[in-house]
């Protein structure tokens, strides 16, 4: 029972270490998750984790068991300690009350004496004087009257004579004076409470001592005290055990826990207050019950060396344990290897199996006496056997057809006696299901770890494919030379700088003959062109890699040549190839292009008629083009010059205003020179003027444009612009006078729809857009007019086509042209509301660049 009460408060006292480490604990927890962390990483699988933590823990284990043993033996040392304090000071106690009773009982009985007038003054010296030598820790008796006056005294040889009261004197202390009331009152004996008796000179020092008030009376008349003074000093000394005094530091303490006599052990401070293994100095404090609980005995253990630390038998364990921990670590050590050897092992296994499964060659293993040990999966595929009965099999296997044992019974003898070749032999091969195919086998020897021939290792393919793809090329190849035979152009096969003729069909033979005398003249017809010294170098031709020096100056490229002996022109190609003994050889096919060449000339003829009209043409559409969209720079010429004749007539104008005028007609003067100039380079192909151009400042180029036209309809316009928009890279002009004649026609739309004017508006919305995975600016001009029939949304970007009775219908052509010239799409579509057509959409996005800028 004894040691499960002193199991528990070691748990107690666990706990209460256990919240001083708290702090320490929420350091720990993040390096715990760390290492939680890659813990896993280096184990994924759990079974791995499982194994490597079962000597981890069962190290953990044995050091928390080996750790709590030590704490609780040492928890149960320092219980016997304090217990030995308790025991002691106890006994102590029990010393000093017997004690105190034994000289109470004499104390009274003079008392009585010399309350009942039976002692004189020298008598009770000699008594006195006899119970001091007796009771050494008693220092001084003595005998006060009723009137505070000492009447006799006798004192112990070893007090100060400044402690010494002298006979005829009054009593001089304060706390004497309230004990002898207090017993005069009560008329019991009554001990003072502690009380330090200063010297009355310098020299000397200060005493403790306790005083016994003894109240005499005759019948009921008070006849004063018997005062017994003792010292502190002298009751510790005389009265508690000297076996006692030895083991432990005893004192006497006040209430107040005042050390009034006796030693005192100081408490250590700093880190050993909070150490595990450091002896604690236990104190145990009882009160003297004899005199009250002003004066206790309290008893402190002495710092002893630690027993349980300092033994053999500790230091013999704590080495076992050392010991036997190193070798739990060793073998969870040894343990991760193995896991990590084991996972290798494995991974590599799985590799070659999963190798060995996915090649399509049957593998074969033998020991040296001719039985099967291993195969592989396409091995088994290839016979249709299954791994348990070709495993352990003798000769004749069962895959043996039944005509070739003998044949293979003699291959297999061969092969246990190493007669190999390393080109294979074939045999056939049967399956299970009784059909027959061809292999190709390859021996080698089955070496082990120690370079001993353990057996034979056997590759199979199966050849039957190749086989009949041989015969199939044989097949090919004479059908080949068929159609060849039957081609209408000539084929000549001779070796490179030879005049020897290694294949010929025959149209070469009708035209040549037999000789390679018209193949070399091909070759050097065809080969007369130039090469091109301004060629870039680093060009790779296709005759890399071949010899250069037997190499003729012919090109890959086609080559037409006249034949004045045959009358013919040739299409003369060649070819450079190896031939099938590995000779460079050059083929030559020459088809008959007399016909085709006639018929070019006359093609040449009719092209030259055909130029000349359709530059007709060109001039015609040109001049359509410059006269629409030069309509709209003169119309704003010609709106500028009206409004200031207006204004000046009316003396409505400054000068400010007039030259701001004139400066906005200039501009479009030399728009509409660089509208004539694009249009020309337009129509000529030629590359536009394309630099990377803000889209804010086109927008508003634009939209300044149109705002006559558009004031002028009574059309109000919306405009919304993002506010970070890419830079565009084109010819802000072209795409300037597109967006000009869009919003022109979208305000003829609106006036043609004969709107309300609150209903008269076109709006231009200009954002961002991600269009087929690239970024873009998208252009967007809505109207509120009537909007597209299908007819003229079919035809809409169709040249010459318009609605309008004054149009000339290159204006939307136009503008997808431009749009597209710039890698770009323009799109036309009708606004609904519900199944109403409300208004038109005209849209058009350009490729954006890289460069952000803002609004």
């Amino acid at each position: 029972m004894d040691a499960s009460w002193g199991f528990f408060k070691y748990l107690g006292a666990l706990n209460s270490w256990a919240m001083q480490f708290q702090k320490i604990s929420g350091l720990i927890k993040p390096l715990t998750r760390r290492w939680v962390t890659w813990w896993k990483k280096q184990t994924p699988n759990r079974q791995d984790r499982v194994a490597l933590l079962a000597p981890m823990g069962a190290v953990a284990i044995f050091l928390l068991t080996i750790i709590s043993s030590v704490g609780y033996l040492r928890y149960e040392e320092m219980e016997r300690d304090q217990e030995s304090v308790q025991r002691d000071l106890e006994y102590a106690n029990q010393k000093i009350r017997l004690h105190l009773l034994e000289q109470q009982e004499r104390m009274m009985k003079l008392a009585r004496d010399v309350g009942g007038e039976k002692l004189s003054v020298a008598d009770f010296d000699k008594q006195s004087s006899d119970l001091i030598k007796q009771y050494p820790e008693i220092s001084a008796i003595l005998w006060v009257d009723e009137f505070r006056r000492v009447k006799a005294q006798a004192s112990s040889s070893s007090l100060d004579m400044f402690h010494l009261h002298r006979q005829d004197t009054w009593l001089d202390y304060t706390e004497t004076e309230d004990t002898y009331s207090l017993a005069k009152e009560l008329r019991q004996a009554i001990f003072s409470p502690p009380i330090a008796i200063k010297p009355r000179e310098k020299m000397g020092q200060t005493e403790t001592q306790i005083q016994f008030h003894i109240p005499m009376s005759n019948n009921t008349q008070f006849k004063g005290v018997v005062m017994v003074e003792y010292s502190i000093d002298g009751l510790l000394r005389y009265t508690v055990p000297a076996e006692i005094t030895a083991r432990h530091a005893v004192a006497l303490v006040d209430g107040n826990n005042t050390l009034l006599a006796g030693q005192s052990i100081k408490p250590r401070t700093g880190m050993w207050e909070y150490s595990p293994w450091e002896s604690k100095s236990y104190e145990y404090i009882v009160p003297i019950s004899t005199i009250g609980n002003s004066l206790q005995l309290r008893a402190q253990a002495y710092r002893t060396s630690q027993v349980l630390i300092g033994s053999g038998l500790f230091w013999l364990v704590m080495l076992l344990s050392g010991m036997t921990t190193w070798m739990l670590i060793g073998t969870w050590r040894h343990t991760r290897r193995r896991l990590q050897a084991q996972q290798a092992l494995i991974t590599e296994t799985n590799f070659r199996r999963a190798m060995e499964n996915s090649v399509l060659t049957g593998m074969r293993a033998m020991d040296m006496n001719g039985r099967i040990t291993y195969v592989n999966a396409a091995f088994c595929q290839m016979t249709g056997w299954s791994e348990a009965e070709l495993v352990g099999a003798s000769s004749p296997f069962p895959y043996w057809p039944d005509e070739d044992r003998e044949m293979l019974s003699i291959k297999l003898s061969d092969q246990l006696n190493g007669r190999t070749t390393l080109s294979g032999f074939q045999i056939r091969v049967r399956r299970k299901n009784r059909t027959i195919f061809d292999a190709r086998l390859y021996v080698s020897p089955l070496i082990d770890a120690l370079g001993q021939q353990t057996g034979w290792m056997t590759s199979m393919t199966d050849i039957t494919e190749p086989n009949k793809i041989r015969e199939q090329l044989s097949a090919s190849h004479e059908r080949f030379t068929t159609v060849l035979e039957a081609l209408d152009a000539s084929v000549s096969v001779s070796p490179l700088g030879s005049a020897e003729l290694l294949f010929a069909n025959k149209l070469y033979r009708q035209w040549f003959g037999n000789q390679g005398k018209g193949h070399l003249e091909l070759v050097s017809q065809a080969g007369t062109l130039p090469l091109n010294e301004s060629q870039n170098l680093d060009n790779v031709d296709d005759l890399v890699g071949m010899p250069t020096h037997n190499l003729t100056q012919a090109r890959t490229e086609n080559a037409e040549v006249y034949v004045p002996e045959l009358n013919k022109w040739l299409e003369v190609r060649t070819r450079y190839f190896n031939w099938v003994d590995g000779r460079l050889a050059q083929m030559v096919i020459s088809t008959d292009i007399t016909a085709r060449r006639m018929a070019e000339e006359q093609a040449a003829l009719q092209s030259e008629r055909a130029q000349s009209a359709s530059r007709l043409i060109t001039m015609g559409e040109m001049a359509s083009s410059v006269a629409h969209e030069l309509n709209q720079p003169l119309t704003a010429i010609s709106n500028y010059c009206n409004g200031m004749l207006t204004r000046l007539q009316g003396n409505q104008i400054t000068e400010d205003e007039l030259k701001v005028a004139l400066e906005k007609t200039s501009r479009q003067a030399q728009r509409a020179g660089q509208i004539i100039q694009r249009i020309r380079s337009f129509v000529k192909r030629s590359e536009t003027n394309r630099v990377n151009t803000a889209v804010a400042p086109i927008v508003a180029e634009a939209v300044d444009l149109a705002d006559t036209e558009l004031r002028r309809r009574q059309v109000k316009l919306s405009l919304f612009v993002s506010d970070r928009l890419s830079k565009l890279h084109i010819d802000p002009i072209l795409i300037e006078q597109m967006l000009n004649n869009i919003l022109k026609n979208a305000a003829e739309g609106v006036e043609h729809a004969q709107r309300p004017p609150d209903q008269r508006h076109v709006e231009l919305q200009v954002v961002p857009k991600e269009v087929e995975g690239q970024d873009v600016v998208e252009f967007s001009v809505s109207d509120s007019g009537t909007g597209m029939t299908p007819e003229v949304m079919e035809r809409v970007f169709e040249a010459f086509y318009t609605t309008k009775s004054e149009g000339m219908g290159i204006g939307l052509n136009l503008c997808r042209t431009i749009i597209e010239s710039h890698q770009g799409r323009m799109t036309a579509e009708n606004i609904y509301n519900g199944k109403l057509i409300v208004g038109g959409r005209f849209s058009f996005w350009l490729p954006a660049s890289k460069t952000l800028i803002p609004l």
